[in-house]
């Protein structure tokens, strides 16, 4: 198994003294001061480390430790045995990388149900860890295969403080503290399936499975398979909802089933855009929920009524807003007693859209959380938009936590499709006309198309519906940081002569086998 992460190379145990660690600590400089370790040029390691006063300055409500401490010296003091600290954040789903979903010490679930049963409980303002696998279950490996769907941590109940759980119309404000890849498991990857297999927002064209690797450096990511990019990751979690009520849940599956039987007669879009099925309808072929048994006639009978969690829906769920990191808050509708909250497909970085479908940097990770229940928040603070109080969406803020980029190109796209139809203010549409733009402009510097497919997936891109009132056209832009490149990619005067230097090697893919027609830009020949 290869070996991810930084090399631990100077360990702290805080429980011992500066003296008394495996590498004891010093606090003078001397060159005579013999070397604790060895590492080499381009290694990524971690050193660890006591505070400044070697522990002497505790975490008691008291001045006296300060008032003792002797600056000039900075060794550990004896500490006071009672701290009014708050705690270590509680570890209340686990995870093991090295088992699959079900095996979990607390089975996963795939699913959205109300009777799925929580697996842990948690109370309002206590802070809480939850770890979790990549959105596949660990199906995708670090390998030179695409052949290789989400696995939630959960659901968690909440309670008060008076140990009263959250109630149907409530709402659960949920805070990110903090969140990041699992310790021994940093690495990720993006990928497309193959159009038989769902596609991706280009799958007409771009048919076939791929996926690229990417290793983390720190807030940094770089990719054997896309070289010359390396970028700062926003990491985020691309899934957090609570369960739906049976009410609402029965909502989303007749809504869904007409999607599904009618839209490729009703929708014009479907001539467009071809990710398919049009919506995932229940089913038991994967299912797992959690505690429930599986084989059961309670497991039969509520797989074949739960919602897969691909999209999102009122309830949060896949909603995939990159910019949800450190510090933002998830302000989610109750729909059952305790809440029942669910979180996963945690995401290294990803770009505006997840255009590749399964698109950012996918990766196992952790968050620790805090929730505070807002008593009757749901009619205070959410406006139905349908025709139930069950229509409604969730409220998002974003933390102030995000790379700092100062320079970006932008490409436009307007509501006008390949074969040159016009659409009527589609953003849809226009967003697929800007990523194809980019896309192209792109493979200009010496990258495949669909290295840049995946890179426009899963970097810190910005998209925005720059125009939606001027008819006919809705206008949609893609703003690429160019900060990210190790090469000038603007236009400039002079034009390059001669060949191109090709960047290799290229994502790794497999053949399309289909026979569906492949999308071509017919003037790119001309």
């Amino acid at each position: 198994m290869a070996q991810y992460g930084p090399r631990l190379v100077v360990p702290i145990d805080l429980k011992k003294k500066p003296w008394e660690q495996k590498h004891p600590l010093h606090n003078r400089w001397h060159p005579a001061i013999p070397a604790v370790e060895e590492v080499r040029g381009g290694e990524v390691f971690r050193v660890e480390m006591v505070d400044f006063s070697g522990g002497g300055i505790t975490k008691d409500y008291s001045a006296e430790d300060i008032k003792y401490a002797d600056p000039s010296i900075l060794l550990s003091l004896e500490s006071p045995a009672i701290s009014m600290a708050p705690p270590t954040p509680r570890l209340v789903v686990p995870i093991d990388i090295k088992k699959k979903p079900c095996e979990q010490k607390l089975p996963l679930h795939n699913r959205w149900h109300p009777q799925i049963p929580p697996v842990a409980e948690v109370k309002d303002g206590e802070i809480f860890r939850v770890e979790m696998v990549d959105w596949t279950g660990g199906v995708i490996k670090d390998d030179n295969s695409a052949l290789d769907v989400h696995y939630l941590s959960g659901p968690i109940r909440v309670l008060d403080e008076d140990g009263v759980p959250a109630k149907p119309g409530d709402l659960l404000a949920v805070e990110i503290c903090n969140l990041g890849p699992l310790p021994g498991d940093e690495w990720g990857y993006t990928a497309t399936y193959d159009r038989e297999n769902g596609g991706g927002f280009l799958t007409d064209h771009f048919p076939c499975a791929t996926k690229a690797i990417w290793y983390f450096e720190g807030i940094y990511a770089y990719s054997p398979h896309i070289p010359g990019v390396r970028f700062p990751g926003l990491t985020h979690p691309g899934i957090v909802g609570t369960a739906p009520s049976m009410e609402l849940l029965n909502i989303w599956n007749e809504r869904e089933r007409q999607v599904e039987e009618n839209g490729l007669q009703t929708l014009k879009l479907c001539e467009v855009l071809h990710s398919r099925p049009l919506a995932n309808l229940p089913s038991t072929k994967g299912c797992h929920l959690g505690k429930i048994q599986k084989g059961t006639p309670e497991w039969e009978r509520i797989a074949t009524e739960a919602a897969r969690t691909i999209p999102g829906r009122e309830n949060g769920g896949n909603c995939d807003i990159k910019n949800l990191s450190r510090g933002s808050k998830i302000y989610l509708p109750v729909f059952v007693e305790g809440a029942n909250l669910s979180t996963g497909d945690m995401h290294f970085s990803q770009g505006d859209g997840e255009v590749s479908f399964c698109g950012a940097i996918e990766m196992s990770g952790f968050l620790e959380l805090k929730c505070e229940i807002i008593r009757g928040g749901m009619k205070e603070y959410l406006t139905p938009m349908g025709p139930t109080p069950l229509h409604v969406n969730p409220i998002f803020e974003i933390g102030p936590v995000e790379p700092r980029f100062s320079e970006w190109l932008v490409f436009e796209g307007i509501s006008v499709d390949e074969s040159g139809r016009q659409h009527y203010l589609d953003a849809s549409v226009a967003y697929k006309r800007a990523v194809l733009n980019a896309i192209d402009y792109l493979s200009k510097f010496g990258y495949s198309k669909e290295q840049m497919y995946l890179l426009l997936s899963c970097c810190p891109c910005e998209g925005r519906i720059s125009g939606i009132v001027d008819s006919p056209n809705a206008v949609a832009t893609l703003a690429i940081p160019t900060a990210i490149f190790d090469q000038d990619i603007r236009p400039k005067t002079k034009l390059p002569v001669g060949p191109r230097l090709l960047r290799k090697p290229d994502v790794l893919r497999c053949t399309y086998d289909g026979n569906l027609p492949i999308t071509k830009n017919a003037a790119a020949t001309m």
